[in-house]
């Protein structure tokens, strides 16, 4: 019989789409659970994403893709003179991995976002981290000093990039200009 790891992912959402998305492609989150789950035997991923009211079928359409979702509390904020959505998931993602600690064999840690350097080296000393998957190259340089934990997930966009079906030249599809 197979070692079956018991792996938990804790994934920053924003971090992780905004990365992919500077690289100019779009992330297919179905495919990406299945491929963590294959790769890195993650049996619970864990969502953090903040909540935006109309937003209830992409939370739906996540959870049916098999990830647990941890809804974060969003501000209306000005930035540079426009409004921007914010919904901060920093603490709430170091929160849960300390809970769930005693729960699982090891984290992947979905960021590359320098302000959960302290999770990431506090698990890499107990021997709780399995791999920090960042979405660029341009992830924090706090997060270097464990490379031997990082995996680019640029690596695997051949997998895991998002196919709309494009309309034939000369067509707009529903609802574009």
């Amino acid at each position: 019989m197979a070692d079956r790891k018991n792996n938990y992912a804790f994934i920053d959402s924003q971090n992780l789409n905004l990365g992919v998305k500077s690289q100019g492609w779009l992330l297919d989150f179905k495919r990406f659970r299945v491929f963590i789950k294959d790769k890195y035997h993650v049996e619970k991923a864990f969502l953090f994403i903040g909540y935006v009211v109309g937003n209830e079928g992409l939370y739906t359409t996540l959870q049916q893709c098999g990830y647990i979702c941890i809804f974060k509390p969003t501000l209306e904020v000005k930035i540079n003179g426009e409004n921007k959505t914010k919904g901060n998931v920093d603490a709430d993602l170091v929160l849960h991995a300390m809970i769930e600690l005693a729960h699982y064999e090891k984290a992947v840690i979905v960021t590359g976002d320098g302000d959960f350097h302290c999770l990431v080296e506090y698990l890499s000393e107990h021997e709780k981290l399995a791999k920090i998957i960042v979405p660029n190259l341009h992830y924090s340089s706090l997060l270097r000093r464990f490379s031997n934990f990082v995996v680019n997930i640029q690596f695997f966009r051949n997998k895991l990039e998002k196919n709309e079906k494009r309309p034939q030249s000369g067509q707009n599809p529903k609802g574009t200009f």
